[in-house]
């Protein structure tokens, strides 16, 4: 029961780092009054730039997508190559399970929009 002790002593600040720290927590409360004072609300000019430029950004994530299963399904291939050399069943069945999930990263915009129905 020796543990239990409540008394909590805090660590000693010198001057300077007393001083510092306080410069820093000014610093830290201005810019978030600053922040949260000085806001204004932006509206978009018309709804069709804001969805063009919404559309852009998915045609873009969904290619580095499709590019990320390619590489996948490539390294797959690498490796049942490889397990057929070497006659290893275990990493056979990683290969063939890499080029699997390669394969469905690649055509993932193709069966969402089967599943949607789009």
């Amino acid at each position: 029961m020796r543990y239990l002790n409540k008394n909590s002593n805090r660590l000693p600040m010198k001057g300077k780092v007393k001083t510092g720290f306080r410069a820093y927590c000014a610093v830290v409360i201005a810019v978030m009054l600053v922040m949260s004072c000085f806001t204004l609300t932006a509206f978009a000019a018309d709804g069709n730039g804001a969805l063009t430029a919404v559309n852009n950004l998915s045609t873009f994530i969904f290619g580095l997508i499709r590019a990320i299963g390619l590489i996948l399904t490539g390294f797959g291939v690498v490796q049942i190559g490889l397990s057929l050399k070497s006659h290893d069943p275990s990493q056979r069945a990683n290969g063939f399970l890499t080029l699997a999930g390669g394969v469905i990263i690649t055509f993932a915009k193709e069966i969402l929009n089967l599943i949607i129905g789009s």
